[in-house]
């Protein structure tokens, strides 16, 4: 796929990290061949992320990202140092920008813990070189071998490093190169469905159009899915579940699969003959970002959640709500009356999550569709470490219709 063709969720995310005036916006502009970010002899002059979507070859569609200085101080720069810890949990490989005027910091040291840690691919880039007469020579194959003896690598690190000038362009191609390798090592992604059917499979999409269906379009559930039975071969046939007995009906044989709306789920299980396999958007999805089995095993607090719960509902878009909007309106009627009580719900979206999930009972999460892998396994990993059960819309709704197991046939042996 084309830079735009590609949602930007699902393009590989590459951080620019260290501390301030290491030269990383600099850089940055070099390495995208554009004036993204504003620079400055100014330290902290970068005071949020700032993201620019490229192609890189032969990766294909990424995201690049410049963050501010790790080292910021004072309140506000705190803050923006804050940001820059953010995107660590998204981002799939990182750029260590280190001064070589100034050598190798603690914070960078911690950055590169910090990459381990989430084995997060890294390219150490040595910036400036162009300022030490002495790294001209010692690095004119792209080595860094002034500087080697001065870098510890943790235990685990996949680290590559070369060293560069974002003032005279020295090594940029070479840094491209360097990513695009290391990005080699990134988790690669799983398909959405594609590996559920055969080629001239024909399967059923549900597709629900209210109030709250944007203009115009489908979801990015529904485009992902649709597009990756296209890959595989298969034949999609949309209807929404007003027509979808008559569209079965229609055809000379039973559909190889049928994936549902998750709100649709009570409605088009009573359609779907019992042996037609059936499933929904946000399971595909939330198998596809990883931890189904954890997702599963959340549903199991629906039930014995009181007046006294306290629950967290996280959207990761910021779509305007409207009175049918699923996470503020009608999740929260589906849980009242599952449950028989009234429990304390909060709301969060987009980027917003708890640093700390202690006090609630339940965490209810959307597909996560707007949301990277990265991201995602953040959010999960925290609920488990904290204890917390977590769930996602389509597994709660199927729990709470008795349709649950159902709806995980189609995926037996096909997700952790």
């Amino acid at each position: 796929m084309s830079l735009n063709d590609t949602p930007g969720v699902e393009r590989l995310r590459i951080g620019f990290f260290g501390v301030r005036n290491a030269g990383k916006s600099s850089l940055v502009n070099a390495f995208t061949g554009q004036s993204l970010s504003v620079t400055s002899p100014v330290a902290g002059t970068t005071t949020d992320a700032v993201v620019k979507g490229m192609e890189l070859l032969p990766v294909g569609p990424v995201t690049v990202v410049d963050t501010p200085g790790i080292d910021d101080e004072g309140d506000l720069g705190c803050k923006r140092a804050g940001r820059a810890r953010d995107e660590l949990r998204r981002c799939d490989v990182a750029v260590l920008v280190v001064d070589v005027t100034r050598g190798v910091s603690d914070q960078d040291r911690e950055l590169l813990s910090a990459f381990a840690e989430k084995a997060m691919p890294c390219v150490v880039a040595f910036n400036k070189v162009d300022l030490l007469a002495a790294a001209r020579d010692a690095c004119g194959d792209g080595g860094v071998t002034f500087e080697e003896a001065a870098l510890e690598l943790p235990e685990g690190a996949i680290v590559r490093k070369i060293a560069v000038s974002a003032a005279t362009g020295m090594n940029v191609r070479e840094l491209r190169e360097s990513v695009a390798a290391a990005a080699g090592h990134a988790k690669p992604a799983r398909r959405v469905v594609a590996d559920l059917v055969s080629p001239g499979d024909v399967v059923v999409l549900v597709i629900p159009i209210d109030s709250s269906a944007p203009k115009g379009r489908i979801i990015l559930p529904q485009q992902m899915v649709l597009r990756d039975l296209l890959d595989a071969h298969a034949a999609a046939l949309a209807c929404q579940p007003g027509e979808l007995a008559g569209l079965l009906g229609s055809l000379a044989r039973p559909p190889k699969l049928v994936v549902t709306d998750s709100q649709a789920f009570s409605q088009v299980a009573a359609i779907v003959p019992p042996e037609v396999p059936l499933t929904s958007f946000s399971i595909l999805m939330a198998r596809r970002k990883g931890q189904l089995s954890l997702l599963i095993e959340g549903a199991n607090a629906l039930g014995s959640l009181t007046g006294e719960s306290r629950v967290l509902v996280c959207e990761g878009c910021t779509h305007h709500r409207q009175c049918e909007d699923i996470g503020t309106v009608k999740m929260p009627a589906w849980i009242k009356a599952f449950c028989g009580a009234e429990p304390q719900l909060e709301f969060v979206s987009g980027k917003e999550f708890p640093d700390s999930l202690e006090g609630y009972d339940l965490v209810v999460h959307c597909g996560g569709c707007m949301l990277n892998g990265r991201e995602m396994g953040y959010r999960l990993d925290k609920a488990r470490a904290c204890g917390v059960p977590i769930v996602n819309y389509g597994i709660a709704i199927a729990h709470m219709n008795g349709i649950l197991e159902r709806s995980l046939d189609p995926l037996r042996g096909k997700y952790s």
